[in-house]
């Protein structure tokens, strides 16, 4: 399995990192199938960064092979989504951003992307209105809804088939909203679609 991720999908977190930079099409990143944190496992800081930054988003599960799809006909590839976690090395990746290397290694490390419990897409009405938010240590720190994505899944999910045959259990992260920050030893975790918590874990 792979994990398509999408950068730049909120314009409030565009303006929170103060990007100028405006993209025509989803821009797309990927992680290894070792970058899946789940079932509540704990994330521990590598030592090769002093930076790591949470960064919440929907995420997809595709549940039939794909190529080429029709955005009217994306719905068909997924049944499932959840809350998860792109975890981000922010310093690395301002390093390498800066030597304009390519900063892959930043956002793609071993236990990058945690993964919350999948809940079946028709528990709602409208998948592009779909409250969802983190809490750390009980506090809210980022909060959203699915309808200010710039692009909506389905559009994510014909994009990208293009480039990528899509195969069953691929996992698609359908971009962060404002509010990203740090994590630390000993935060606890917890993901929410609407008032049900998916996602709970803690930083080692």
């Amino acid at each position: 399995m792979k994990i398509l991720a999408v950068g730049l999908n909120y314009e409030s977190h565009n303006i929170e990192m103060k990007r100028t930079f405006k993209s025509e099409t989803p821009v797309i990143f990927m992680k290894p199938e070792s970058a899946q944190l789940k079932d509540g496992k704990p994330f521990f800081i590598p030592d090769f960064s002093n930076e790591i930054h949470y960064e919440t988003e929907m995420v997809v599960k595709i549940n039939r092979l794909g190529k080429n799809i029709a955005e009217k006909f994306a719905n068909r590839y997924y049944d499932e989504l959840t809350v998860g976690i792109d975890f981000t090395a922010r310093d690395l990746q301002k390093s390498l951003k800066e030597k304009g290397l390519p900063w892959e290694i930043s956002k793609s490390f071993d236990n990058s992307a945690a993964i919350g419990n999948f809940v079946s897409k028709g528990e709602f009405q409208d998948i592009q209105d779909i409250n969802f938010h983190l809490d750390i240590n009980k506090e809210t720190v980022q909060k959203d809804n699915t309808s200010n994505m710039i692009y909506s899944i389905d559009k994510i999910i014909a994009y990208v088939s293009q480039y990528f045959t899509l195969k069953i259990g691929d996992l698609i992260f359908t971009g962060t909203p404002a509010g990203i920050g740090p994590v630390k030893i000993d935060d606890h975790l917890e993901g929410f679609i609407e008032n049900k918590k998916l996602l709970d874990f803690h930083i080692r």
